[in-house]
């Protein structure tokens, strides 16, 4: 049995080498914020630029316009 530990050192071992390599390219995108509407309750996936807190959007359903928490 291979404990967490071991599978764990595995991993980062080969992200390292895919890293090294340059096959692997991490990057850092936009946030993605799930809020709910304050009018209709409806969920909204709102996109926001990376290290933004507040992110205004209109609700899908009703078109009720607001700002994330």
């Amino acid at each position: 049995m291979v404990d967490k530990q071991a599978l764990r050192e595995e991993t980062e071992r080969l992200v390292r080498e895919a890293m090294e390599r340059k096959a692997l390219v991490v990057k850092q995108g936009n946030t993605r914020f799930e809020a709910t509407c304050g009018k209709c309750g409806k969920a909204n996936r709102v996109l926001a630029e990376k290290g933004t807190k507040r992110a205004t959007f209109t609700c899908k359903e009703c078109g009720h316009k607001q700002e994330t928490l």
